[in-house]
């Protein structure tokens, strides 16, 4: 495989996203209360570890351990962790709590199962992952209840954030400055989460560097949507 520069985009977008988690959990130890801080900080630890996954296959080559590490991490838990951020942000804890525990089971369980999967190696590219060589083929519909789920808090959350945001700025006089940004804020973050799915889809037309070009592109939209909102 011949590797043009885009190929090396996931290695940054791992750099990125390890750097963007060490700002998220510093501001988390220093409140630990703030209990949303710290799946979005895991939440961004996940991501960078489904592009180094990425990265290590584009890179070195296909092999059965990284590539089912890349599936759990990468296509079956994907923005579940920052979305369950926002879930504590927006939710009563106790729902948050239970919907945390949920999460959980259903992401282990379903992990389980990916590993215990054997894979049909005919069906292999050495150089890109994809679900379609597991043999239990079934194990591949625990993905898309998931990433539903990511998208109706993570994006949604966001986008309806970024709607009260816009309704207080301007309504209130006095903190309209703190209401605009986060409004600019958390559609930068909608946007940012969306289009590592757009970049998915390519992928899966087979024009997998527009994934890696998306994927770093989110990640930075949604620090600079984080940035936004913890600036002031």
């Amino acid at each position: 495989m011949n590797n043009s520069i885009l190929h090396y985009l996931p290695i940054l977008t791992t750099i990125v996203s390890i750097l963007f988690a060490r700002t998220i959990l510093k501001r988390y130890f220093s409140n630990r209360s703030s209990r949303h801080l710290l799946w979005w900080g895991i939440g961004v630890v996940v991501y960078g570890m489904g592009t180094f996954a990425e990265s290590w296959i584009t890179l070195l080559g296909w092999n059965p351990v990284i590539f089912k590490f890349w599936y759990i991490v990468g296509a079956l838990l994907g923005g579940a962790p920052l979305a369950q951020g926002t879930v504590w942000f927006l939710l009563k804890s106790k729902t948050a709590q239970r919907l945390s525990y949920t999460l959980i089971i259903y992401v282990g369980v379903a992990a389980l199962l990916v590993i215990a999967s054997p894979i049909n190696f005919s069906l292999v590219n050495p150089h890109l992952p994809s679900g379609k060589v597991f043999e239990w083929q079934w194990v591949r519909l625990f993905s898309p209840f998931v990433n539903t789920y990511a998208v109706i808090f993570l994006i949604g959350g966001a986008f309806l954030s970024a709607w009260r945001f816009g309704v207080a700025f301007r309504r209130d006089r006095t903190n309209r400055q703190i209401a605009r940004d986060r409004m600019i804020g958390n559609i930068l973050i909608a946007i940012g989460a969306i289009l590592p799915g757009i970049g998915g889809s390519a992928s899966r037309a087979g024009h997998t560097e527009i994934l890696y070009l998306t994927e770093i592109l989110g990640i930075s939209l949604i620090w600079l949507g984080y940035w936004f909102n913890v600036k002031r």
